[in-house]
């Protein structure tokens, strides 16, 4: 079983009556109720989350792209992924992932990711999203009905970069180049895995299953709204006659760890309620552009098979939270066996762990991660032991560079304002 810690990285510092006063989280969000200062501790210690459950215990650290917006403000993941890569040593560094249709040419996602597979040292898991209608439609303004055909031409143009050695020529219908010749190329061969992160529409999974990738259902619904997903997903696997791996399909999952009930419910409970009142507080009218689902889609988001943006009771309490499965807390034994039950009846071999949400001071955080990765993570770890093999897994090599040691001098006294020794500004003159 494969554990990884999944960042969201929300804004902490919406106003107690945001859902009341403004109509959505997501592209409109008015920019004057984001502060830059807050905005560079949030980061900094978003990479310090990230960094501790790697050396924590956690297999992989997760980050994801979104855009306008106050729920997950990581427009780049590549840059969170490039600081993490000097960072950590043997976690696997997931990005989940680059949209991309958004990017003009794809191949701009086949270099990046290459930088990233060859810094880490083959760490690298691509993740191949379609994104949210709210990113994609409205924040980026890409044409609802042709996206996924562009989709589907980007993937082409990216695994043919990644795998022919020699230079060819694309002519496709969204992308022409004459010429393309990747440099450089990833360190995993044929290519880093690749990971699609999905958020119900049912024709992700028999594409990702024929693809040979791994299908990640990435849900606040939570594991019982999980189970309908993932039921549907196996059941695709049996139409198309592909083994039913466990690896192959992964999950997301909001977790609360702590000494009582009590405890869990006092430290936590004012920030499930934040995350699920105000993070998912996103206008209708953004969360399902016309033609961004295909019919069948839509046929089965009737049947209630997939969930979307919007679709939500206006406000929830901790305890519906808690009821509905949308957020796993208690005691380390409560989680542990509640995790299980996740993994098995979802039949999962990933399982993404969400312990930052919503409003959680950092501190608090880290110490639920901790928790976590200590008294949660090592009861669940052998659950496929023995029986599958993970095929969507990273393969970094054997002995990777380790980052060299910051080489400057701390400035010597300062005598009459003139500096008497220490590291000289790039290009100045002596005695300047």
């Amino acid at each position: 079983m494969k554990l990884e810690m999944f960042h969201l990285m929300p804004y902490r510092e919406l106003p107690q009556d945001f859902d009341e006063r403004y109509r959505s989280v997501w592209v409109d969000v008015p920019s004057h109720l984001m502060d830059p200062l807050k905005v560079h501790q949030m980061y900094n210690d978003t990479l310090d989350e990230l960094e501790l459950a790697a050396v924590s215990g956690f297999d992989g650290v997760c980050v994801n792209e979104h855009h306008q917006n106050a729920y997950g403000f990581m427009p780049s993941p590549n840059i969170m992924a490039a600081t993490l890569a000097r960072r950590t040593r043997d976690t696997a560094i997931i990005v989940l992932g680059n949209s991309i249709a958004l990017y003009n040419p794809p191949i701009r996602v086949a270099e990046e990711f290459a930088m990233l597979d060859c810094i880490s040292g083959g760490r690298l898991v691509a993740g191949f999203p379609v994104g949210s209608s709210m990113d994609v439609n409205f924040a980026y303004g890409a044409n609802p009905a042709t996206f996924r055909d562009k989709y589907y031409e980007a993937e082409e143009l990216i695994l043919k970069a990644w795998t022919n050695p020699e230079i060819f020529s694309f002519d496709g219908k969204y992308t022409q180049l004459r010429y393309v010749n990747l440099w450089p190329r990833p360190l995993q061969k044929p290519h880093p895995p690749i990971w699609i992160p999905g958020g119900g529409s049912i024709e992700t999974w028999g594409w990702s299953l024929q693809k040979g990738y791994l299908y990640a259902y990435l849900s606040y619904a939570g594991f019982k709204r999980g189970k309908m997903v993932m039921d549907g997903f196996w059941k695709k696997a049996d139409e198309l006659g592909v083994e039913k791996n466990p690896y192959q399909g992964g999950f997301l999952q909001l977790v609360a760890v702590g000494e009582t009930e009590s405890e869990v419910a006092d430290k936590f409970g004012p920030h499930g309620e934040y995350f699920y009142n105000k993070m998912l507080h996103v206008y209708p009218g953004f969360a399902d552009a016309p033609g961004y689902r295909t019919i069948d889609t839509i046929k089965a988001g009737l049947l209630s098979q997939t969930t979307q943006f919007g679709e939500r009771p206006p406000k929830m309490s901790w305890k519906q939270l808690l009821e509905a499965g949308n957020i796993v807390a208690g005691t380390p034994k409560q989680v542990t066996e509640q995790l299980e039950q996740v993994i098995k009846d979802l039949h999962i071999g990933h399982l993404m762990i969400l312990s930052q949400f919503g409003s959680i001071p950092h501190e608090l955080a880290m110490d639920n991660i901790r928790t976590t990765a200590t008294k949660v993570l090592p009861n669940l770890r052998g659950i496929w032991d023995g029986q599958w093999e993970d095929k969507w897994w990273i393969h970094p090599i054997a002995a990777p560079q380790m980052p060299g040691p910051l080489r400057f001098q701390q400035p010597a006294a300062v005598n009459g304002g003139q500096r008497s020794g220490g590291r000289q500004p790039a290009g100045a003159p002596a005695g300047d």
